[in-house]
């Protein structure tokens, strides 16, 4: 299986990838992935002096110790997650 999967970079072997529309349509793919560490820098400083607001993004704000259980709702695509802060 491919790496490091367990970070949400990729995740390696894909089954049940339609291959075959995908060749009978003429289709193109193509992959990437994001430059974090070219932009981690630009970006923050930009949240800091307030220019952006990526707050847009958080769906559950939860105490820690709810940790387990919001895992289990952003990986089972559940109650519309899509990020989570958690607060000690």
């Amino acid at each position: 299986m491919g790496s490091p999967s367990h970070h949400g970079a990729y995740g390696g072997l894909v089954d049940k990838f339609p291959i075959g529309p995908l060749m009978q349509k003429g289709l193109t793919v193509r992959t990437g992935q994001t430059h974090v560490n070219r932009w981690t820098g630009d970006l923050l400083r930009m949240i800091q002096e307030g220019k952006i607001d990526p707050s847009f993004v958080i769906t559950h704000t939860v105490p820690l110790d709810k940790g387990p259980e919001m895992f289990k709702t952003f990986s089972e695509k559940q109650d519309g997650c899509i990020k989570v802060v958690m607060k000690p």
